[in-house]
């Protein structure tokens, strides 16, 4: 469905296009894919454009991504302006991986403006996706920050935390970014123990999934508590405890990985408890 490419093709009336304005996402509430903005129906806006990038091909059409200017009057009768969290959920999978991407690339662009070796302009190289210094030769590409996300389980019972920063009384996985020099085994056993002090083994691969809020690749693993009471971290951890996979608290959605472990785990013992 999408194919990444960096070399744009030929003008064509049949392009695509993903639309930010002041870091937000404009999303078309008339249309059926609400991110995809057809050429026609941009050209009728005349919107300043700042920068544009080619995305690749969704659905054999050319998808860009653009940024317009933030003083650009938008209809609110007809695009919402938000983040990605309000198409999360509400959208294809890939639709909303293609979105993310499209957020990504253009804040990489947006914050490689100039070289932080010498401080000359860089350029945007058209042969590769890449932001080049035609003065001292420094290349930046696109960077993302990995990080792993674990159920931590011990029998019928779910570790579940809840952040500092969680909206609402929902509950969650734990998660933490890969630090330089470690592996993610090591990133794992060290983040659970900082959060809620307890000791894991058994790690066990689940699936990843591009996360872009704004930039990480969450890396989704099983793992088993081996020793050690819950004792919270409260500078990230508001509370944390064990739950019976029969009577879970308020858990996140379905299309975030953290959501896929909790439900594949609870699907082993009983599917008709799942939220």
């Amino acid at each position: 469905m999408f194919r990444p490419d960096h070399v744009p093709p030929p003008s064509a009336d049949n392009e695509l296009h993903i639309v930010f304005q002041r870091g937000e996402l404009l999303s078309d509430m008339r249309a059926h894919e609400v991110c995809l903005i057809e050429r026609r129906q941009l050209e009728g806006h005349g919107w300043s454009i700042v920068r544009r990038q080619f995305l690749g091909y969704w659905r054999d059409q050319p998808c860009y991504v653009l940024e317009i200017d933030s003083v650009e009057e938008v209809d609110p009768l007809q695009y919402q302006r938000g983040n990605l969290y309000h198409i999360l959920g509400k959208v294809d999978e890939r639709l909303f991986a293609l979105a993310g991407r499209a957020a990504q690339l253009l804040d990489w662009e947006r914050d490689h403006q100039y070289c932080g070796r010498c401080g000359q302009q860089m350029q945007v190289d058209i042969q590769e996706r890449a932001m080049r210094c035609a003065p001292c030769g420094v290349i930046n590409y696109p960077r993302i920050a990995p990080c792993i996300i674990v159920l931590v389980t011990r029998g019928e019972e779910l570790l579940l935390a809840r952040n500092v920063n969680f909206p609402g009384p929902m509950y969650s996985t734990l998660a933490g970014f890969i630090e330089a020099g470690e592996n993610v085994e090591e990133t794992l056993v060290r983040e659970v123990r900082e959060e809620v002090g307890v000791e894991v083994g058994n790690l066990r691969y689940f699936q990843s999934q591009s996360w872009p809020f704004p930039n990480q690749l969450m890396l989704g693993f099983f793992a088993e508590h081996t020793a050690g009471d819950i004792v919270c971290d409260q500078r990230e951890i508001a509370d944390a405890g064990w739950f019976h996979y029969s009577e879970l608290p308020m858990i996140p959605p379905a299309s975030s990985v953290a959501g896929q472990l909790i439900r594949h785990y609870v699907a082993q013992f009983d599917r008709s408890n799942l939220p």
